[in-house]
Parts: C-alpha cells; structure tokens; sequence
C-alpha cells in the first residue's frame, strides 16, 4: 500500500474520531436518545466547536481524496466528492440552523446510500451482497427512525448508515476499482 492509499482512509477516520472524542468529552450524549449532530449545537453542545471542525475537516478530506483519486471511476468520485462537500456543510451548518441542518443532513445520507447502490450495481458475490445488506440496514434503521421513533435519536441510523458504506467506500478507493 503505498502513501496515497493512506489519505481515504484519513478521510474516513478523521470525522469519526472527532465524533468519538465529542461523545467522550460530552457528558451527557445518549447513543438511543441523541442525534450524532446534538453534538455540534452551537449554542448546547460544550464540545461543538470539536464535533463540527471534524465534520468540515473529514468532508474535506473525502472531498480531497475524490478530486486527487484518478485510478477510480468518476461515478464514484463524483458520488463521494459531493458525500464530502454535503459532510461539510452539515458541520457549518449545525443545529442551530433548524431546518437547514436538517436538508444537509439528508443530503449526505442519502448520498452515502447512493454510493452503496452504484457499488452495488457494479459489482458482484459478497460484495455486492455486502453492499445490499448495507442498503438494507440504512433504510431499515432510517424508516424505523422516522415511522415509528425507534430508537427516539438519530444517532444509531446515522452510525448504521456510515459503517455500511465504510468497507466499500475503502474498497474503492484505497485499491481503484477494478471492473469485475
């Protein structure tokens, strides 16, 4: 493996230590009672400068690493560039921006959940299998979420919805995608 191949998987860990330095430091963070971004609320939240400059600095990164990855597919690149920018914006725009917070949120969400079904659509065996098993669970969690409040915070949908697409994500940019 060599330098480059590094730089995805910086991107994919940045923001999750911040979060996880945030939840440590909180205090008062419930994983079943909490959305992840209660985390960055300005005005709430004694560790939001962390959790927000995490966001803005991994969605950044995985920007980055979309821009500079010429060995994979522009689909996906273009998929993850924009997973990225939306990653970003949900860190400048935290809580405190209601409804606006709100639509980046799902934007990236949803972005990630298109980035499992192109994979899907392009490859085959456990991957794509994998990559099903992802979307299923991301919308399982989401739909429960919003339908029936279960769990009550958005945080285990959102964690759900990152370690789904995280092995393949990895998949294709720490190796370039190799038509199969």
């Amino acid at each position: 493996m060599n330098v480059r191949q590094f730089i995805p998987i910086i991107a994919l860990l940045t923001p999750l230590v911040f979060i996880l330095t945030a939840i440590a430091l909180s205090g008062w963070f419930n994983i079943v009672d909490n959305a992840l971004s209660d985390l960055g609320h300005a005005t709430r939240s004694n560790v939001a400068i962390l959790f927000n400059l995490g966001l803005v600095i991994g969605g950044f990164l995985l920007y980055s690493t979309a821009l500079i990855d010429s060995h994979v597919e522009e689909v996906y690149r273009a998929i993850m560039g924009f997973a990225g920018f939306s990653l970003a914006l949900v860190g400048v725009f935290d809580e405190v921006y209601g409804r606006t917070h709100f639509i980046v949120s799902l934007i990236f969400f949803i972005t990630i959940l298109s980035f499992l079904i192109y994979y899907s659509s392009r490859t085959d065996g456990w991957r794509r299998n994998g990559a099903l098993a992802g979307i299923v669970a991301s919308v399982a969690s989401w739909a429960l979420h919003f339908a029936l409040k279960i769990p009550p915070g958005a945080a285990i949908p959102e964690l759900i919805s990152i370690f789904s697409v995280a092995p393949f994500y990895l998949d294709v940019f720490t190796e370039g995608f190799k038509m199969r």
